[in-house]
């Protein structure tokens, strides 16, 4: 330890050093009398401190740097300097654990209509932690009454997000009367987007003309509102669909045959920054492989499926909170016919 301060040289080492050095000369100074001549306190403080370092000087040297290190930390947490970075630009990340708080909880007085946020999931758990807290915050800025609801899909099945969406529409409670179906990866970075209560029709928020990946004229993925009564009509969403994609192509045409009108944001003018996708393709790799008939059936309409063969079980129900935002999370697990639908299981 000795040989190894030595050759610290006038290094870092040295430099504290220095400082403690003069730390110790004003302390000295206060506590000796002043019929001391000072160069004798100045002779005996350069007897102490002057010279090669030692255990001690190394030890305070040690704690100094443990302090700075801890000021450091503290005033980078109650300063909320971290960020996460996303496709479409930085979003604020949340605050450090101690720090982290939600915003007010849900007034009644916001108004009579409450909205279930519907996540399908599956093992996103670092996009949840963003997820959560920051729809909880963003949803209580605009003053809507919201439950969160996180339908976990727990089986050894495919994943199915329609079928976790009819879940969470069955599981939702009377105490909700419109859903939101979105996706845990894709958040809101313009407070001007509308998640009111979608009276006249089903409301796209992740429109093609603002969502950062999908643009065709057809899409209804990504977020989309709906009161209960609009997804009833409905029948829910197509349970055939096993893996990524294409059932929101089918529920699109649902929409037409209930003869509802799909209603779109008008006015904003953040353009494909207007959404913060925090989904990383190269570490959650999207299950888009199409097996056997599956290929031939992704297109096709199912006109009888849907809330109506829902079949599934919800294992437990928590009741969490994740950085001061509460959310209910469904285990669930589903039931696959593979006589039908063969490709649930992936060979």
């Amino acid at each position: 330890m000795r040989s190894y301060c030595q050759n610290l040289g006038n290094s870092i080492t040295g430099f504290f050093c220095e400082i403690l050095k003069l730390l110790s000369f004003a302390t000295s100074k206060m506590m000796y009398s002043s019929r001391r001549k000072p160069v004798l306190y100045f002779k005996e403080d350069r007897r102490f401190w002057s010279g090669k370092c030692t255990v001690y000087k190394l030890f305070g040297l040690c704690v100094v740097l443990v302090l700075v290190s801890l000021l450091w930390l503290q005033l980078s947490c109650t300063g909320d300097m971290s960020r996460v970075v996303v496709d479409d630009g930085r979003i604020p990340h949340q605050p450090c654990p101690l720090e982290r708080q939600a915003s007010v909880a849900d007034d009644p007085s916001w108004g009579p209509h409450k909205l279930a946020l519907l996540i399908p999931f599956r093992e996103r758990f670092e996009e949840l932690l963003v997820f959560v807290p920051f729809m909880h915050t963003f949803l209580n800025n605009k003053k809507i009454l919201h439950k969160i609801f996180v339908i976990n899909q727990m089986d050894h099945y495919r994943f199915n997000r329609a079928s976790l969406i009819n879940v969470g529409y069955t599981e939702s409670g009377n105490d909700t009367d419109y859903i939101a179906m979105h996706d845990v990866d894709l958040l809101p970075l313009n407070e001007a987007l509308d998640y009111g209560f979608p009276e006249e029709g089903p409301f796209h928020v992740a429109s093609p003309e603002l969502h950062p990946l999908y643009h065709y004229k057809t899409y209804v993925g990504g977020i989309l509102l709906l009161t209960k009564q609009h997804y009833h009509m409905c029948n829910g969403m197509s349970n055939r669909f096993w893996g990524w994609g294409r059932e929101d192509d089918e529920f699109y045409r649902r929409l037409r045959t209930a003869g509802l009108q799909l209603f779109r944001p008008s006015g904003i003018k953040t353009g494909y920054k207007t959404f913060g996708h925090i989904h990383d393709p190269a570490w959650r790799k999207r299950d888009q492989k199409r097996v056997a008939a599956q290929k031939q059936e992704q297109f096709k309409v199912d006109p009888e499926g849907g809330l109506t063969n829902l079949q599934y079980k919800v294992e437990s129900r928590q009741e969490l909170t994740i950085s001061g935002a509460p959310v209910t999370v469904l285990n669930t697990k589903l039931e696959c016919d593979t006589d039908k639908t063969p490709w649930c299981l992936l060979n």
